[in-house]
C-alpha cells in the first residue's frame, strides 16, 4: 500500500488534494488544492481510485499579461492555511493581529508551560490576545483542550470570538445547557469536560463544590480565566469571590497547566489581591520584591501590561483610539408633581425604617423595599409604579444578615454581582403582609401618581430628548443606558415618538437571552441612518458597539462607578472610527438619590480617570458609605445634600484610600512598563510572517490590479479607494459579503466601519477576489470580461532587464513535526516563492530576492506579437527546462525547510524548552511550479 506523507499531492475524484496530518494509513484527510478548510473531506483508499499526483506545468495557452506573476502569488499567499513561519495558527485566522498583539504570543511560547497574565487597558484587544496563544498552543500540539472561565453574561461573547476569528468551536457550559451537553455523554462515569474539546464555563455556575470536582478532575491542559482580578481573595471579599479563587488556584495548583489570566485592573489597590493573582502563575512571584529591578525583570516574564499610549504607535504602525472622551452632565429639575411625590415618598420611608416595633428583621427587609422604592422613582415613573406592585425580594429573609445580603445584591451595584442576567430587573417594594390592605391601598396610590407623571410630567425624560437629539445633529449616535428594563421599555418609546423618522431606535434588555440581544443590535445596524440603542446594564460589558455608536448618555446613574466605566467602554475602545466620543450624565439637580451617588463616587472617578489616564476600580467600602448614607437620609430629617454629615460617613476616607489607589496604579504602570520581549525582537517576526503572508501595501496593490483586469472601476480616497462592484462578474459577485457597501471602500488601517472592506488577508472581500484571480488562473473556462486575465506564464519586453530572465512562481510544501503534550504534532507549511534567473537554464545566474521584487514591479515597454510569444514559451515549456531546474528547486526547498525549522527554534529559545531538538521540517519535492514568465530586454529604437 503507498504511503502518503502530509503535503504531498494525491489525485482523486477528477480533482487534485493536498494530504493533512490527521491521515492514517488507509483513510487520508485532504484539502482540495486551491481550496479553502470548508472543502477538506477524507478519502478511503481502499475504496477509490487515489495516485500519486504533480502539479501540471504551464502551458503556452495558459499565457496571460505583465503583472500575472504577481497577481499570482498575493492571491496564493491570501488563500494559504498552512503557511511558513514560527507561527501555525496565524495563516487560518479570520482576524489580522496588530504588530503588538504579538507581544504576549511570543511571551508565551518561552515558556515551557504557559503562565502569563495579561493586563492590557479597556480596549486593546486582550480577548484577541489571549485567543490568539490559546489558537497557537493548540495548532501546535502543545494543549490538547481549551477551557475559559468567564461570567455567564460574556459567555456567548466569547464563544462567537473563538469561532469567528479563531476556528475553535467551544461548548458553552451553563445553567441552561448543561442537561443538553449531558445527554451525549458516553456512560455515567463521563465527563462534560471530557467528551468536549473546548468549552467556554461560568465561574460562577462551576464554582460550587459538587461541581467543582468534577471539572477539576477533568479540566483541559489550557485554561483562560477572563476578568481575573475578580478570582482571588484580597482580604476584603466575601464567600463568592473566595469561591472562585479556591477554583483558580486549584487549577493552577496542576504544573502543567497551561493558565491564561486576563484582567484590565489587576491592581486595585490591595497588595494582597495583587500577589495572590500573581501567584497563580508563579507560587515565587508573590514574595518578589518589586522595588527592585531583579524582580520587575523576573515578573515581567509573566506579565505584560501597557496603555493605550504604549502602543499607539508601536513599531511606527499606528493603532486608532478615539483621541478624547468628551464628558459632561445635563441637569433637570423635577416638576412640581413629581417633586410632590417624592417627598411624599420620602415621608413615607423615614415613618417606614423608624418602626422598630416589628422587630429588627422587619425593619431591614423594609429599609431595602424603600430604598428600592427611592431608586426607581429616580429612574422613571413606569419603574417606580412597577416596584410598588412587585413584592420586594427578600421577604423571605429569615435573619437581618440574610435580608441585608438579598437587599444589596437587588438594590445596590455590586463590583462583583453573580447576578449580572438579572441587573436590570426591578428589585420589589412590596414587603407588606397579605392583610395589611391600608399600607397596601397607600403604595397604590402611590403607584397611580407614578403612572400619571409618565410623559408630560417627567421632566428627566424632556432632558433626555433635547440630549439625543443634540448628539444626533452633532453626528453621534448614542447609547442610551438604564438601570431597570421597565425604565429602558419606557424611554425607547417616547424615543420613538419624538425622533420619529429622524432615527431608529432599539432597545435591548435582559428580558432578551444574549444571542437575541446581539441580533436585535444587528438589526439596528443594518437599518439605513441614525440609530439610538436604549439598553439596561445587560449590555455595559462583553458586546462591542464601536462600529455604530459614538455616544453614551447615561439616564441613570450607576451606584458604582466601574459600571459607568463599562458602559462607556463600548464605545471607547480599539475600532471606534469617530475621533472623539462623548459620555453625558443625566443628573437630577434637585433629587437627593442623584446628588449622593454623584458626589461620593462619580465625580471622584472621572477626576481619577483623567489625572491618570486609566480607569481605577472604588474601593470596596464605598457601598458600605453609600449604604450609610442612604440609611442617614431615611433616618434623619435631611431635605438638601449641605445637610447630610458627609465627613462623619467617611467619604473623605474613601476618597483618600481611591487616591492611594490610584498612586499605587500609576506606580505599578511605571514599574510592569517594560515586558519581556523588546520591539526588535516582534519587528523580527513580523517581517516574516508579512514575508509568508503578504503586507498590506502589497494587498493594496493586488486587489486594484485585480479589480482593474475584472472591469471594475476605481476611486482614490484618503483612506484608500471606493470600487465599483456591480461590474464584476458573477461568479465572484456571489461571493463577496452580503449587503456590501456600493462602491466598496477598501481601507488601509483598521477601523474599517460596516459592509466596508479592510486591506488585509483576513478580509472577506480580499479573500474572495483572492479566490477567484487563483481559480481564473487555473480554469480558462472561468468568467473574465477584459483581455487582461491572469496568466500562468508569459512574455513581456521592459526597460528592467538587460538580458534575457525568467520568472518562476513556485509553491512549496513542507511536512513539519513539532514536539507535543502527546507526542509528536505533524503540521503541513505551504509558502509560495518567487525566483528568478538570467541566462540561459544550464548557465543560470541568479537574481536576489531584492531584484526579484523590483522585477514584478516591471512595466512593458513594447508589445510582444502572440504568435511569437506563444512560440517562444513553446520552446520554453516542451523543453528540458523543468528537469534542469529541479537541483536549483530542490536546494530551495531544503533551505527554506531549515530556515522554518530555525524560525521555531528561535522563538523558542528563550526557555531553553527541552523539545526544541525535536522540531523537524522535511521539503515535499518537487515544487509546484504555477507560472513561467519571460522578460526580454526592450529593442532600442
Amino acid at each position: 500500500m503507498t504511503v502518503y506523507s502530509p503535503g504531498s499531492l494525491v489525485s482523486a475524484r477528477g480533482r487534485d488534494w493536498v494530504v493533512l496530518p490527521e491521515s492514517t494509513e488507509g483513510f487520508l484527510i485532504a484539502r482540495p488544492l486551491g481550496g479553502g478548510d470548508d472543502e477538506i473531506a477524507g478519502l478511503l483508499t481502499d475504496l477509490e481510485t487515489v495516485t500519486q499526483a504533480t502539479f501540471p506545468p504551464p502551458q503556452s495557452a495558459d499565457a496571460g499579461n505583465a503583472v500575472s506573476a504577481g497577481l499570482l502569488r498575493t492571491a496564493l499567499r491570501v488563500g494559504f492555511r498552512a503557511t511558513a513561519g514560527p507561527f501555525r495558527s496565524l495563516a487560518n485566522l479570520a482576524v489580522e493581529p496588530r504588530p503588538y498583539q504579538l507581544v504576549p504570543l511570543l511571551m508565551a511560547l518561552r515558556q515551557e508551560t504557559v503562565r502569563l497574565l495579561i493586563a492590557d487597558d479597556v480596549g486593546i484587544g486582550k480577548t484577541i490576545e489571549a485567543s490568539l496563544i490559546a489558537a497557537e498552543l493548540l495548532e501546535q500540539g502543545s494543549a490538547t483542550g481549551l477551557t475559559v472561565l468567564c461570567s455567564p453574561a460574556l459567555a456567548e461573547q466569547w464563544q462567537e470570538e473563538l469561532a469567528a476569528k479563531f476556528r475553535i468551536n467551544a461548548e458553552l457550559v451553563l445553567p441552561s445547557t448543561i442537561k443538553r451537553l449531558q445527554k451525549n455523554l458516553i456512560g455515567d462515569d463521563q465527563s462534560v469536560f471530557q467528551f468536549y474539546k473546548h468549552t467556554v464555563v461560568s465561574t460562577d455556575f462551576i464554582k460550587a463544590p459538587a461541581r467543582m470536582k468534577e471539572f477539576l478532575t477533568s479540566c483541559r491542559d489550557l485554561v483562560i480565566v477572563d476578568e481575573a482580578h475578580t478570582c482571588v481573595a484580597d482580604g476584603s471579599t466575601g464567600g463568592n469571590r473566595t469561591q472562585r479563587y479556591n477554583l483558580v488556584r486549584e487549577l493552577a495548583a496542576k504544573k502543567d497547566r497551561h493558565l491564561l489570566l486576563v484582567t484590565a485592573t489587576p491592581h486595585s489597590g490591595k497588595d494582597e489581591g495583587f500577589r495572590n493573582l500573581v501567584g497563580l502563575l508563579d507560587p515565587a512571584l508573590p514574595n518578589l520584591n518589586l522595588d527592585d529591578a531583579r524582580g520587575r525583570d523576573e515578573l515581567a516574564r509573566y506579565m505584560v501590561q501597557r496603555r493605550r499610549g504604549d502602543i499607539r504607535g508601536y513599531l511606527d504602525e499606528e493603532t486608532r483610539f478615539p483621541s478624547d472622551r468628551e464628558t459632561h452632565e445635563e441637569r433637570y429639575y423635577l416638576t412640581d408633581d413629581y417633586r410632590r411625590l417624592f417627598r411624599q415618598v420620602l415621608a413615607y420611608a423615614r415613618e417606614t425604617v423608624r418602626d422598630t416595633s416589628a422587630g429588627q428583621l422587619r425593619q431591614r427587609v423594609r429599609y431595602w423595599s424603600i430604598l428600592a422604592l427611592l431608586r426607581a422613582l429616580a429612574s422613571s415613573p413606569k419603574a417606580a409604579a412597577a416596584t410598588l406592585q412587585t413584592r420586594a425580594k427578600n421577604m423571605r429573609s429569615e435573619t437581618p444578615e440574610e435580608a441585608d445580603r438579598i437587599g444589596r445584591a437587588t438594590v445596590l451595584d455590586m463590583a462583583d454581582d453573580e447576578a449580572a442576567e438579572s441587573v436590570d430587573v426591578i428589585p420589589g417594594a412590596d414587603d407588606l403582609d397579605e392583610d395589611d390592605q391600608t399600607e397596601r391601598a397607600r403604595l397604590l396610590r402611590f403607584a397611580k401618581q407614578a403612572i400619571a407623571l409618565a410623559g408630560k410630567g417627567d421632566a428627566k425624560l424632556a432632558k433626555l430628548s433635547d440630549v439625543v437629539q443634540g448628539l444626533l445633529s452633532d453626528g453621534y449616535d448614542p447609547i442610551v443606558f438604564c438601570r431597570f428594563i421597565d425604565t429602558a421599555e419606557y424611554v425607547a418609546e417616547h424615543l420613538r415618538k419624538t425622533l420619529g423618522a429622524t432615527a431608529e431606535v432599539g432597545c435591548v434588555t435582559g428580558t432578551l437571552p444574549p444571542s437575541e440581544r446581539e441580533t436585535r443590535i444587528d438589526e439596528l445596524r443594518g437599518t439605513e441612518g441614525r440609530h439610538v440603542l436604549v439598553a439596561t446594564d445587560c449590555l455595559s460589558e462583553g458586546v462591542n458597539l464601536q462600529d455604530a455608536f459614538q455616544a453614551v448618555v447615561h439616564y441613570d446613574l450607576a451606584w458604582n462607578p466601574t459600571r459607568h466605566e463599562q458602559r462607556e467602554g463600548r464605545v471607547d475602545r480599539f475600532g471606534q472610527p469617530a475621533d472623539k466620543v462623548r459620555a453625558v450624565t443625566i443628573l437630577g439637580a434637585d433629587n437627593l438619590i442623584d446628588e449622593i451617588v454623584m458626589r461620593v463616587l462619580i465625580r471622584k472617578h472621572e477626576e481619577i480617570r483623567k489625572s491618570l489616564g486609566v480607569s481605577v476600580p472604588v474601593p470596596n467600602f464605598s457601598n458600605q458609605l453609600v449604604e450609610a448614607l442612604m440609611e442617614e437620609l431615611l433616618t434623619s430629617d435631611t431635605e438638601t445634600w449641605e445637610q447630610l454629615p458627609l465627613d462623619g460617613f467617611a467619604a473623605g476616607d474613601l476618597h483618600t484610600e481611591w487616591e492611594s489607589a490610584a498612586a499605587k496604579e500609576r506606580q505599578s504602570r511605571t514599574k510592569f512598563a517594560q515586558v519581556g520581549i523588546k520591539p526588535d525582537e516582534v519587528a523580527r517576526e513580523l517581517a516574516e510572517i508579512r514575508a509568508s503572508l503578504g503586507s498590506t501595501g502589497e494587498i493594496e496593490y493586488f486587489i486594484r490590479e485585480a479589480l482593474d483586469a475584472l472591469g471594475s472601476s476605481m476611486t482614490d480616497q484618503e483612506y484608500g479607494f471606493a470600487a465599483i462592484t456591480v461590474t464584476l462578474p458573477a461568479g465572484l459577485s456571489d461571493t463577496l459579503p452580503p449587503g456590501h457597501a456600493q462602491p466598496l471602500h477598501f481601507h488601509r488601517t483598521m477601523p474599517v466601519p460596516r459592509r466596508q472592506a479592510h486591506l488585509d488577508r483576513t478580509d472577506q472581500s480580499v479573500g474572495a477576489i483572492a479566490r477567484y484571480v487563483l481559480d481564473a488562473a487555473l480554469d480558462r473556462k472561468l468568467e473574465w470580461p477584459t483581455p487582461d486575465r491572469p496568466g500562468r506564464c508569459g512574455v513581456m519586453r521592459t526597460d528592467a532587464v538587460q538580458r534575457r530572465t525568467t520568472l518562476l512562481l513556485a509553491r512549496f510544501r513542507m511536512h513539519l513535526t513539532l514536539p507535543a503534550r502527546d507526542g509528536k504534532k505533524p503540521l503541513v507549511a505551504e509558502e509560495a516563492r518567487v525566483l528568478a534567473f538570467r541566462g540561459k537554464p544550464e548557465t543560470p545566474d541568479w537574481l536576489s530576492q531584492d531584484e526579484v521584487e523590483a522585477l514584478l514591479t516591471a512595466t512593458p515597454s513594447g508589445n510582444v506579437a502572440p504568435d511569437l510569444a506563444r512560440d517562444d514559451l513553446d520552446r520554453v515549456l516542451s523543453g528540458d527546462l523543468l528537469v534542469r531546474l529541479a537541483p536549483a528547486l530542490d536546494a530551495e526547498a531544503d533551505a527554506m525547510a531549515e530556515r522554518l525549522r530555525e524560525s521555531h527554534a528561535r522563538v523558542r529559545a528563550a526557555s531553553r524548552q527541552s523539545g526544541i531538538s525535536k522540531i523537524t521540517v522535511v521539503a515535499n519535492k518537487p515544487a509546484d511550479l504555477l507560472g513561467i514568465y519571460v522578460y526580454l530586454p526592450a529593442v532600442n529604437r
